[in-house]
């Protein structure tokens, strides 16, 4: 069983292989993980009864919980003490005259507690266990993508500013039919490797098993004999296009030796023959490109009677489909979410909402020039359309707290409405605290006091208070709160006189006409 989870990018292309008749040996030397690796992720496979055009519909998340369940057995303190021990060890077993026998005691009077000689060794020898992958290279049908990048460079004239530049020349190559692809690019960062491999994919018109890259930076983010670390968006690329990536070993030209010969053979019949003294735009430099290059894969190969065009002819149904749409380039940055539930784009100085249950934790963003895609680990937890608008906010309103989602609907045609349920007197004295002020966002605290009254006295009192105020030509939550405290609502109008009581001694209105 592994004692270290690998990528689910990795874990997907185990399976794919596995699928497609690969056995498990080849797919550890492929995949540069040991043979016990891909033995444990198969039979996770196979205990789930279900197939691979199944598992290719689960997210990364998905994919994590099926595979990677809690480990109910944690280290013990003895074994964790060996464990810290050894790394140490291994060091000082270099030295001349260091024993093993030596560094157990060494080891016992650290720990006298801890295991004894016969477990010390054994636990040691599981522990020195390393995967040491060699691959053999036999090229089959549809198998592989080699690339590179050739070391000369080729002039070119920039359109835009007019200077003569060096162009970076890309090179691809099929490893069964050897039928090759070049192209010219302005540099080899990772937008432009990506691209240029994008390309090679389209001009092959199909996809291989794998791509095997040089260790340049835009393809390997950090070189390793064992599992070397992808640039993320090479990775995301290669899994976009459903396709491995296995980057050729250090210092081993012979992993990469047939794209290496296509990089000679580019020198002498594209380079050579390209216009000396023409230095042409990148696009023309590309056109004569192709058509060199097209007359290269249909030449006849040495000692046989086919060109690399007719073996492509015969490789491209193996290949697989391609994408149903160009890969588009993201780039990733890691974030933390502010008490606002909203993450932070530095470069569009934009913000984006994410669930207010993950206030303080720290997310991965991968961004293109369209969409925003917000991470939690392998989890999508939110979407956006990028908006390079400074100072904004994107806000999806279910990712807002109940209480701030109430708040974010409020609007001058909001607190309208919600006053016109009541009534039209209510409506309209609304309409005035808004129109009361330079800007309704200062009165939308008043209109929602005033509004609260109906639950609290009823809509009737409400009614009858605003017909108040506004007799007295006050607009504000205070004059209505005051008018309902003291009862003021309840006098519509001025009482009428009493009537003068009938008596003997009384003249009466009539006795002064």
């Amino acid at each position: 069983m592994a004692n270290k989870t690998i990528s689910m990018s990795k874990v997907r292309q185990i399976i794919k292989l596995y699928s497609k008749g690969i056995g498990k040996k080849k797919i550890a030397i492929r995949l540069g993980v040991s043979k016990n690796t891909v033995k444990h992720y198969v039979a996770g496979f196979s205990n789930l009864k279900t197939t691979w055009i199944e598992l290719a519909k689960l997210t990364d998340f998905e994919l994590d919980k099926l595979f990677h369940p809690p480990q109910d057995a944690p280290v013990s303190e003895k074994e964790q003490q060996l464990y810290d021990f050894f790394p140490e060890m291994e060091k000082q077993l270099r030295r001349r005259g260091m024993t093993l026998a030596y560094q157990f005691e060494v080891f016992k009077a650290l720990h006298p507690e801890g295991f004894k000689c016969t477990s010390f060794y054994n636990y040691y020898n599981k522990w020195r266990k390393k995967v040491n992958p060699t691959m053999h290279m036999e090229h089959k049908v549809g198998d592989k993508m080699y690339v590179d990048y050739a070391g000369a460079t080729l002039p070119y004239v920039d359109t835009e500013t007019g200077e003569i530049k060096r162009a970076q020349v890309f090179v691809a190559i099929l490893g069964w039919s050897q039928y090759a692809y070049v192209e010219a690019m302005q540099s080899q960062t990772i937008e432009e490797f990506v691209t240029a491999c994008e390309n090679a994919l389209h001009y092959f018109n199909g996809v291989p098993l794998a791509i095997v890259p040089d260790n340049l930076k835009s393809a390997v983010f950090k070189a390793s004999r064992y599992e070397p670390e992808l640039n993320e968006n090479f990775k995301a690329f290669a899994d976009h296009y459903g396709i491995a990536i296995l980057p050729a070993r250090s210092r081993k030209p012979k992993d990469k030796a047939l794209v290496e010969g296509m990089v000679k053979i580019s020198y002498n019949r594209i380079y050579s023959n390209l216009p000396e003294n023409q230095i042409v735009p990148l696009t023309e430099l590309n056109v004569g490109i192709i058509k060199l290059l097209e007359e290269n894969n249909n030449t006849l190969l040495t000692g046989r009677d086919c060109s690399r065009t007719d073996q492509w002819i015969m490789e491209q149904p193996s290949l697989g489909p391609l994408a149903e749409t160009r890969y588009e380039m993201r780039k990733i940055k890691q974030v933390t979410v502010m008490k606002h539930c909203h993450v932070y784009l530095y470069e569009d100085l934009h913000y984006y909402s994410v669930p207010y249950e993950l206030i303080g934790k720290k997310l991965k963003m991968q961004y293109s020039r369209s969409r925003v895609d917000i991470y939690q680990e392998y989890a999508l937890v939110a979407t956006h359309q990028r908006i390079r608008s400074a100072g904004n906010y994107s806000t999806e309103p279910s990712h807002m707290p109940p209480q701030h989602l109430y708040v974010t609907q409020w609007s001058p045609q909001f607190f309208m409405e919600k006053a016109k349920e009541i009534d039209e007197v209510v409506e309209y004295y609304i309409g005035q605290v808004l129109a009361k002020k330079h800007h309704p966002e200062q009165a939308y605290k008043a209109c929602m006091g005033i509004l609260s009254f109906s639950k609290r006295v009823g809509n009737v009192r409400l009614i009858k208070a605003c017909k108040r105020a506004h007799e007295i030509g006050y607009y504000n939550y205070k004059i209505i709160d005051d008018i309902l405290k003291n009862n003021l609502d309840k006098y519509d109008e001025d009482p009428a006189p009493s009537p003068m009581p009938l008596h003997d001694n009384i003249r009466g209105g009539n006795y002064y006409q």
